[in-house]
């Protein structure tokens, strides 16, 4: 059935880690699209029966329709089944996808009720042995879609040169859909315990290969004659990995582990510098978050990290190297001026650029042009 002018009926379905860069993006279109006058419910495929998991806990305060999944792992025949009993009781006008994983288990649910599909790719991970296979998988995927979301122009050439027809492959970076303000730089720094004396350089993250943390403690060790001290929020199966390898290069009390924090976002004028050193990048939320706090950035040039700060508004560096990580962050340390003004720009680029008014229209655009 068509699509009509007004309401749409929007079935999003996640298999959500801790809230992330996905899971933020996937809580503000589902709010802004409720707050539009949509009807909107978010599946929430939860491994291990998990209980009060943020991300569900999230939408459910913002008044959002949450079906919470709890399964053991691998149980696909029962997951296809709830998200087949949801369709029919839900009659949604769209199913829109984020993720390997339900790409992969349930769309085609979906399908076979004859309703339209909308997949949003974030970006690739690699990663070990099973996320390469379910991303194998998720690509053989994609050409079963009514319209596949790349939210980077160099992640929507991997999709075409992948096969995804030109007619159904769309690029609709992330937007800022705003948060909690910013602490006081003050209260930000007491929070996290940093010495007042210290040039504070910040790092936030899942601790993973993709996302470069081990690039960061690499060029923490260039910087010994530096008063530098390093925060890492995050966690992540590597941190062990990660922990050993700042041990191995004698960093010591200069790095401090600090794991996942509710209150991440509201952090970032704690530091002096905000580091992103990712491999692969979609359009990281982090980045935005930055931006908003006026913090000084240094980033690798990756994915679509340079279509949302170019050199006017942060310090962009290739990937995989140590040596230029460490030598951004020693041009802010050296010219904090320039770095402020930088921070400044990137802030008002912020604004005027990844509003998410017209982010959510174009999505809605996508859903009626597939209905």
């Amino acid at each position: 059935m068509p699509i009509g002018e007004d309401t749409i009926a929007v079935l999003h379905l996640v298999a959500p880690c801790d809230v992330g860069g996905l899971e933020r993006v996937v809580q503000a279109l589902a709010t802004g699209q409720r707050g539009a006058g949509h009807r909107v419910s978010v599946v929430a495929v939860l491994r291990n029966g998990r209980e009060g998991h943020p991300f569900v806990r999230a939408l459910s305060e913002a008044g959002v329709d949450v079906v919470p999944l709890h399964l053991p792992p691998r149980a696909y025949l029962n997951e296809r089944s709830a998200v087949d009993e949801i369709c029919r009781r839900i009659r949604p006008d769209v199913v829109h996808t984020h993720g390997y994983h339900v790409d992969v288990v349930d769309a085609g649910v979906a399908r076979r009720h004859r309703v339209p599909t909308v997949t949003t790719v974030h970006g690739f991970t690699g990663g070990d042995l099973k996320n390469r296979i379910y991303e194998g998988l998720q690509r053989r995927a994609f050409h079963r879609f009514d319209a596949v979301v790349a939210v980077s122009r160099p992640l929507a050439g991997e999709l075409a040169r992948a096969g995804v027809p030109a007619a159904r492959l769309h690029v609709v970076p992330n937007a800022w859909p705003g948060g909690a303000p910013p602490l006081p730089r003050d209260h930000a720094r007491w929070r996290l315990a940093v010495p007042e004396e210290r040039f504070h350089v910040g790092w936030v993250g899942r601790l993973t290969r993709e996302k470069g943390a081990d690039l960061l403690l690499a060029a923490a060790g260039l910087l010994g004659d530096l008063p530098v001290a390093v925060s890492l929020l995050g966690d992540g199966r590597l941190r062990p990995q990660f922990e050993a390898l700042a041990a191995r290069r004698g960093l010591g009390e200069r790095v401090r582990w600090l794991g996942n924090l509710p209150d991440a976002g509201q952090l970032f004028c704690a530091f002096d510098v905000f580091v992103l050193s990712s491999r692969t990048e979609g359009t990281p939320i982090v980045l935005f978050e930055a931006m908003a706090a006026g913090t000084p950035i240094v980033a690798t040039a990756v994915g679509g990290v340079p279509d949302v700060v170019s050199s006017h508004e942060a310090l962009l560096v290739p990937p995989d190297d140590p040596g230029a990580l460490a030598a951004a962050i020693r041009c802010v340390h050296a010219d904090s001026a320039a770095a402020v003004a930088r921070a400044r720009r990137a802030r008002e680029r912020l604004v005027s650029e990844f509003a998410p008014a017209p982010w959510l229209a174009r999505y809605e655009r996508i859903y009626r042009s597939v209905g």
